[in-house]
């Protein structure tokens, strides 16, 4: 069966960088080694022309087929109707955090639509699959992390019980970024909350590592830490 697209990500592989990113992301199969503003390139250049056919097509076979599968989901043109519908039928085919983060940051609709967006990621942050939680997750910390929807968004992370690590730490990456652009909200949430302890402190180190933070609010943050009980 004739695959130009792949014909297309064979030509632009990089084994070292093939190599590089076996290393970063070791649960994602079949990775080429395409860069990342290649594969946002030419998913504007799929969105262009039968977006839908590649949409569908179930041969898929490499990693970055199915990134590019999220990008132009993303970003190729239709209505909000039909893109939740291709969000919701992409989402399940997330395997590793690189395909959840580049989907995820790709979602630019939602500026425009996120009162829709934002009940339609309900279920997913109640999933008990590891990478459907991170999705909505990284949605809400991509594009919910201000004053409006900071409450609303801090409640539901508390009451997450998935258990998977790249739920944890996108948990604890959305907390950091959370008070990093809406402390006055986020503070108190840190001081009395549900996390486990793993993804608690880790939103603090990523806090204290934010160059975007005090030193007074890190010296404050770095006195949260939980200690395990002797």
């Amino acid at each position: 069966m004739d695959n130009p697209i792949r014909t297309q990500l064979l030509a632009l592989a990089e084994p070292e960088y093939k190599a590089f990113s076996e290393r970063l992301i070791p649960e994602a199969p079949n990775i080429l080694g395409v860069r990342m503003p290649v594969l946002r390139k030419l998913a504007k250049t799929v969105a262009k022309e039968d977006f839908r056919g590649w949409l569908d097509n179930p041969d898929i076979h490499y990693h970055e087929e199915i990134i590019l599968q999220g990008l132009v989901t993303g970003c190729a043109p239709m209505d909000a109707a039909e893109r939740f519908l291709r969000i919701s039928a992409f989402v399940p085919k997330i395997g590793n955090w690189a395909v959840c983060d580049a989907f995820c940051s790709s979602l630019t609709f939602v500026k425009a639509n996120r009162e829709r967006t934002w009940d339609f990621l309900q279920p997913w942050f109640h999933s008990g699959n590891e990478f459907e939680v991170r999705f909505a997750v990284v949605t809400a910390l991509t594009f919910f992390a201000d004053q409006e929807f900071a409450a609303s968004a801090l409640a539901i992370f508390n009451e997450i019980r998935q258990d998977g690590y790249y739920v944890k730490m996108g948990l604890a990456w959305a907390v950091a970024e959370y008070y990093i652009k809406v402390p006055e909200i986020t503070e108190p949430f840190l001081f009395a909350n549900d996390l486990n302890d793993f993804t608690h402190n880790k939103a603090l180190q990523k806090i204290t590592e934010s160059f975007r933070v005090s030193p007074e609010k890190k010296a404050l943050m770095r006195s949260l830490k939980r200690t395990k009980k002797a």
